[in-house]
């Protein structure tokens, strides 16, 4: 995926306590009860269904998709999907989701007193071409507090892929290489083993930077195999 990790990690011994995550997000009994699904074929036909027709050339632009332009340093992230073999996922939908420079998200959930940015909704989607290809133009989020206020986030965007059923999808987080919040993120500490910690994090790419434009960096995702990109769920 990345360029391998150089001997110096840059995580601290010992890491950081693992993010638990929120209380208010996790399931309630019995007032909110699990519910099985039962028949997990009649989920998939009662699914949405995801095609070229769904995904515009301009979701995958971050910075026009309004009628100014946002605030923030310009960077582009592409890379391949890949299976366990290497091989492309061709057709796959990809989207991301992430907090506008200032570090807060366009959702009234947040409460994180940075100002919004009236030309910066934080969504995007693509489909990924033949060759297991995506990319995305956005804004570098800023970091941000937990709700505690217990610790920052490292700038991260929020990456969702799905297969050819609503039911396949993996959410998982990328990380900016260089970013002194790294060896503090509660989330990324969250993953146990530190190959897979430095696989979430990309890798600057000079050739495909834009003097006066954008950044641009590159991270690959791999779906499944010992390699396989870490989701939110494995942690």
């Amino acid at each position: 995926m990345t360029a391998p990790p150089s001997s110096a990690s840059p995580f601290p011994t010992p890491a950081p306590e693992p993010y638990r995550g929120a209380p208010e997000r996790h399931p309630r009994r019995p007032r909110h009860p699990l519910a099985a699904a039962t028949d997990p074929e009649a989920v998939e036909l009662t699914a949405p269904v995801f095609g070229p027709a769904d995904v515009d050339a301009l979701d995958a632009d971050l910075t026009r998709q309004h009628s100014g332009a946002p605030l923030g340093e310009r960077v582009t992230v592409a890379g391949r999907v890949l299976d366990r073999a290497g091989r492309p996922v061709r057709g796959q939908l990809v989207e991301i989701w992430q907090a506008n420079a200032s570090g807060r998200y366009a959702h009234r959930g947040d409460r994180h007193p940075a100002p919004l940015d009236p030309n910066f909704t934080g969504v995007g989607r693509c489909l990924t071409d033949d060759h297991g290809r995506y990319a995305f133009t956005t804004v570098k989020p800023g970091a941000y507090p937990l709700p505690d206020q217990s610790a920052w986030r490292a700038a991260h965007l929020h990456f969702s892929l799905f297969g050819t059923a609503f039911t396949q999808r993996l959410i998982t987080q990328m990380y900016f290489p260089g970013d002194p919040l790294l060896p503090y993120d509660q989330v990324l500490a969250a993953v146990p083993d530190a190959a897979d910690r430095h696989r979430l994090i990309a890798a600057y790419d000079h050739q495909r930077s834009v003097p006066g434009g954008a950044l641009a960096y590159r991270w690959d995702v791999v779906l499944d195999g010992p390699a396989a990109t870490q989701t939110e769920g494995s942690r």
